[in-house]
């Protein structure tokens, strides 16, 4: 009998990322590896410095590592050229950073929608598509408002919105609620629990925030650019 490979929505091998800066090696990434499955949450925690986002850059295929590999959903990144990656990246992943980057000159609906429109989905469809997802993250009402109408929170979930439109395999957030108040970056701690559930979409989360990484299904933590455990314990809250 043959065992089946595994296909994981994400995973990285052997990663490296070395930068040369005044003639000297600084590596941010040592050989890191990991993997995170479909409909899994996995949050990755870790002191400022230690190459969580650089981490998260690579395996988003914004950044090429010094050597390793990234695979999504099985495909492998390998030997691709940029607008091959970009292609990939576009097709298959969904991205949230701690600013939203919403487009100012264009409504919530038009920011949702235009992941849709680039991929040269019809104008009506599109905006169709985002609409719906903006009503499932509780925006029903503020569709047509522009960011600068929006309040903090609000922006945020317009971006995770716009993240998730495409149905990705997975979405890869940088410390999304770092610029929220402790009110708001509780319910969107809340709703990106349920987005994970709803959409049953792989989420990689960046964070400092213990709580944010005590809802995910896993943690891993990374210290000087290493994965320093496979696993972290969940947080007790409660104390």
């Amino acid at each position: 009998m043959i065992d089946t490979p595994v296909v994981h929505a994400l995973s990285a091998r052997n990663l490296v990322k070395t930068y040369h800066e005044g003639g000297v090696a600084i590596e941010v990434l040592r050989d890191v590896s990991l993997h995170v499955d479909a409909g899994e949450m996995v949050a990755i925690v870790g002191a400022s410095g230690s190459g969580k986002s650089t981490l998260l850059h690579t395996l988003g295929l914004l950044d090429l590592p010094t050597s390793g590999s990234v695979s999504i959903n099985g495909e492998s990144a390998d030997g691709l050229n940029e607008a091959q990656r970009s292609k990939l990246r576009n097709r298959s992943l969904g991205f949230v950073y701690q600013f939203h980057h919403l487009l100012s000159e264009f409504s919530a609906l038009d920011n949702v929608a235009m992941p849709l429109i680039v991929r040269r989905e019809k104008r009506g469809l599109a905006r169709e598509q985002a609409q719906l997802v903006l009503e499932q993250v509780g925006l029903s009402a503020r569709i047509d408002h522009y960011p600068g109408q929006l309040s903090g929170g609000e922006r945020q979930r317009v971006a995770l919105a716009r993240a998730l439109v495409t149905r990705p395999t997975c979405v890869l957030a940088d410390e999304p609620t770092g610029n929220l108040d402790r009110n708001t970056a509780e319910s969107m701690f809340e709703l990106l629990v349920r987005m994970n559930r709803d959409f049953n979409t792989a989420f990689a989360i960046v964070t400092h925030d213990p709580a944010l990484a005590a809802l995910a299904h896993r943690q891993l933590a990374m210290e000087k650019g290493r994965l320093v455990d496979p696993e972290v314990p969940p947080l007790n809250l409660e104390k």
